[in-house]
């Protein structure tokens, strides 16, 4: 699309949107607060996880860590404990970094400045910009996946969402329909995102801003927005072993590196003494973003006291039981895993 309109001539869709959001804004408890630590972590909490599946992990967050100076005092593992269940720990590890970073570099008080808070490790523009609006009056708008689907198809455009000047590209646009309240607005966004135009079966009868959608008016939703880029999935093999002796088994804790940063898993080779004591094996298929798993547990019922004692003090393996997994993170494959093996 060539923008050679106006802001003024697109800002009635704006105040449009501000109008139906006042009208039927979701009730949600981060919504009765101004706060940027608690926008802040509801904004990384739902990135990837939909309201009605993440709100109770938000709440719960929250409850334990309710300011930047709990958070950035506890513990790395209490705070991974914390978002089990949400998946992409690093995002957790980012977050307990940043609010370590602001009792650092800004004395315990969360930076009010959209330049100021993109400095705060994992918070990428999308969350600044719903931070610095909502909490500041930042006039910038939070450009993400509800941006894109809903620009694109009021202005029937076919900039590729893939490309990767669409951040910018989709910013420039959001300026022609932004008015002032820019906070609400980017909520409204959101809302309409969410619950009215959806990636699949729209409920264009009801999208307060229908009247102008070009895509709606040419009958051509289906086709925006553009994305003719697709990144393919990597196939990953894994092997693990369950070393397990009289209810216990053994763990160790990943590095920061590669997939599944500082969560908790099982030994991924055992000595050759231990081999007679495989029982068998078990594999499962797991998809993560960019990664289709093949992971392979064997297991190893130890019968052996010196050879369990021997393996242990070579590898500095943790002991566990069930129970005590609870206290622990572990990848989703793994922890289904320990839940269906010594239940009894």
């Amino acid at each position: 699309m060539e923008k050679n309109n106006t802001a003024a001539e697109f800002l009635h869709v704006g105040n449009r949107l501000l109008e139906w959001y006042s009208n039927n804004a979701r009730d949600l408890p981060f919504r009765q607060t101004k706060d940027p630590y608690k926008i802040w972590i509801c904004e990384i909490v739902f990135q990837q996880t939909r309201i009605n599946q993440g709100l109770n992990h938000y709440n719960n967050f929250i409850k334990r860590f309710p300011d930047v100076k709990t958070l950035a005092e506890a513990e790395e593992n209490e705070v991974l404990l914390y978002w089990k269940g949400l998946g992409y720990y690093s995002r957790a590890i980012n977050i307990h970094k940043a609010a370590r970073q602001i009792m650092n570099d800004y004395h315990g008080v969360f930076p009010d400045q959209y330049e100021e808070i993109l400095k705060l490790k994992g918070i990428g523009k999308y969350t600044a910009a719903a931070i610095s609006s909502i909490c500041f009056g930042g006039k910038i708008p939070a450009v993400d996946g509800n941006f894109y689907r809903v620009l694109s198809r009021f202005f029937a455009d076919d900039f590729d969402i893939s490309n990767s000047k669409a951040f910018t590209y989709f910013s420039e646009l959001a300026t022609l329909v932004m008015p002032d309240n820019v906070g609400d607005f980017n909520q409204a966004m959101m809302d309409l995102g969410s619950e009215i135009c959806k990636p699949k079966n729209p409920l264009c009868g009801e999208c307060p801003i229908n009247e102008g959608c070009l895509a709606f008016s040419l009958q051509k939703i289906s086709d925006y927005p553009v994305k003719t880029k697709k990144v393919k999935a990597e196939d990953l093999a894994l092997t693990y072993y369950f070393v397990h002796r009289n209810g216990e088994f053994l763990v160790s804790q990943r590095k920061d590196d590669f997939i599944w940063k500082k969560l908790f898993e099982f030994p991924n080779s055992i000595s050759s003494d231990m081999e007679s004591f495989i029982t068998g094996s078990k594999t499962v298929n797991h998809k993560l973003t960019h990664k289709n798993l093949s992971i392979e547990i064997f297991n190893v019922e130890v019968t052996s006291e010196d050879i369990w004692n021997r393996f242990i003090a070579e590898n500095q393996y943790q002991i566990t039981d069930v129970e005590g997994s609870h206290e622990k993170s572990f990848p989703k494959p793994l922890e289904n895993y320990i839940q269906n093996s010594l239940k009894d």
